[in-house]
């Protein structure tokens, strides 16, 4: 292999990150992965002219039947399922996972690909879709290439590129995208503001088409919210009503690269909340409860 192996389950990781919107999923697509290279007696991994081509067409073709079993899955699954969130390398949890010790950011690189709001639109499209845009759209993948990992023609995976980058326009706000520093003041705005239970200032911070959505999990130890909550008031009404200052401690912190919280209680993370803002104010809150979620944030 001319790249090192672990530069290459690094890129292995983030290519099926993005795909399927599990960390744990993704590490174990690319442990299936260089299962299946080893497998290879030396003589055929000698004869495979690309070993990162191979790598990826079968990280692409496992990560396209994970999506198809996904569907079946997620219809058994108990409130929304949304997609898992990453922490920062600072609120990274040393050793979680598979052993290796090194922040996220040596993993899973944080950019627009992975915000939440992309990989909710990303969730939203057929296995095919968001395989073939992931491929060519956020990796740069030629439709020849995307053709073989999907098993479809060049121009059948163009026009599944075209339909998935029509997805994603249509979820995007028609106003600029709001700069770090005004997401980490709404968020913030938004923190003190439910600490205080100040109902007014909530639906202040919010669109008024504003929508809250909650993965508590689909094994029903966590609650879970079984529809979104729509519209300002009512979303300002059930997180004023929902915490417990003396049981609850709300920290930011960032969440898939972009401004969120977290509520902590003895020491360890309840809870993670994702935001989408634009115009100053918030569109949509996710809530991410389901503790399987969770294993790579850092407690304390």
């Amino acid at each position: 292999m001319t790249t090192s192996p672990t530069a290459e389950r690094r890129r292995l990781i983030n290519l099926a990150y993005r795909m399927l919107g599990s960390f744990a999923e993704a590490e174990d697509v690319a442990q299936e992965t260089y299962a299946r290279w080893y497998a290879l007696s030396p003589r055929q991994r000698e004869a495979v002219a690309s070993p990162g081509g191979w790598l990826t067409k079968v990280a692409g073709r496992i990560c396209l039947d994970v999506l198809r079993s996904a569907r079946a899955r997620r219809e058994r699954y108990v409130g929304a399922w949304i997609p898992e969130p990453l922490p920062a390398p600072t609120e990274w949890s040393a050793g979680a996972g598979d052993g290796d010790t090194g922040d996220p950011a040596d993993r899973v690189t944080l950019d627009e690909s992975v915000g939440m709001a992309f990989l909710v639109v990303l969730d939203a499209m057929t296995p095919a879709e968001r395989v073939a845009f992931v491929l060519h759209d956020v990796f740069r993948y030629s439709f020849a290439e995307v053709a073989d990992i999907v098993g479809r023609t060049p121009a059948a995976c163009r026009r599944l590129a075209v339909s998935a980058r029509r997805r994603v326009d249509a979820s995007r706000p028609p106003s600029p995208s709001p700069s770090p520093s005004q997401r980490s003041r709404v968020v913030q705005e938004f923190k003190e503001a439910w600490e205080a239970k100040d109902i007014h200032a909530l639906v202040g911070l919010l669109d008024a088409d504003a929508t809250a959505v909650g993965d508590g999990g689909g094994g029903g130890g966590v609650s879970a919210l079984t529809h979104p909550i729509e519209g300002a008031e009512q979303v300002a009404r059930f997180f004023a009503g929902r915490i417990a200052p003396d049981r609850l401690t709300l920290r930011t912190c960032t969440v898939n690269g972009q401004p969120g919280l977290a509520a902590h209680r003895d020491g360890a993370v309840l809870s993670v909340y994702a935001f989408d803002t634009a115009d100053g104010r918030i569109r949509r809150i996710w809530a991410v409860l389901n503790p399987e979620k969770l294993r790579y944030w850092k407690s304390g």
